[in-house]
């Protein structure tokens, strides 16, 4: 792969997930030096690690939880003197909550927003000094199919990913001059370790029948628009929700 990304630091939450680890090993190949967020997984975090290492890149593995800002300016700081502040940030960050509406619990509400929304809302607001000083910088946000389109036995997830959805494009307005780009992917029915959790090995084929691809996406393909998104190649891209989900639901 071209190395469109030398001397970039890009910092990925969620970066010891499926679509996570992708990403992050894709921005190293692509010439990024990677800071490879996780929570709890420090065993998967630390492989990830290893992956971008292997394209001759830095790499660290940094621990915070997005959903507490103290946590999160800590990691920020443990980033930028390991590898420089990050031009580059992906919020990758995320969880499935899968049930009837009615079944859920407050305390499920307030799981689904901190993650995707408040996590989302910290991780911007402590990169971006930087990037504003230096008129220059690439947010990209992990959102979902669900949050454009809704899913059924998925309602808080729907919402939470919709208000990513949302955030994305008024700050890509808010941030343009300054040089600074917002963009979000929404992947359809990938085959991640969440997929695997709700949806049996025949769900999965029953499901990869309804996409006009007549298959499901890999985490490496979503890895490859962010890749693009990220690079000087889409400059003039911004506000945009860019569906990866083999023409399923669009």
């Amino acid at each position: 792969m071209e190395e469109k990304l030398k001397g970039q630091v890009a910092w990925i939450s969620g970066a010891s997930g499926g679509i996570g680890a992708a990403v992050a090993t894709a921005l190293a190949e692509a010439g990024a030096e990677v800071a490879v967020g996780y929570h709890q997984a420090e065993a998967k975090a630390m492989q990830v690690v290893e992956r971008c290492r292997s394209y001759g890149r830095k790499a660290q593995a940094v621990q915070f939880d997005v959903s507490e800002r103290s946590s999160v300016e800590r990691a920020y700081q443990a980033v930028t003197s390991q590898l420089g502040a990050p031009t580059i940030l992906v919020h990758a960050a995320g969880q499935g909550m899968f049930g009837f509406f009615q079944d859920f619990t407050e305390r499920q509400y307030d799981q689904m927003m901190d993650v995707h929304v408040r996590g989302c809302f910290h991780l911007t607001q402590v990169a971006l000094p930087h990037m504003l000083n230096l008129k220059q910088g690439r947010i990209v946000v992990i959102s979902s199919i669900w949050g454009q389109t809704g899913g059924a036995l998925e309602v808080l997830y729907s919402a939470a990913k919709g208000a990513q959805i949302s955030m994305v494009k008024a700050l890509a307005k808010e941030l343009a001059r300054s040089g600074i780009t917002v963009n979000a992917v929404a992947p359809g029915a990938i085959q991640t370790a969440m997929l695997d959790a709700q949806l049996s090995s025949h769900e999965q084929a029953e499901l990869a029948d309804e996409i006009p691809m007549g298959r499901l996406g890999t985490p490496k393909e979503v890895a490859g628009a962010v890749v693009y998104l990220c690079s000087v190649d889409a400059g003039y891209v911004t506000g945009q929700i860019l569906g990866i989900n083999g023409g399923w639901l669009t």
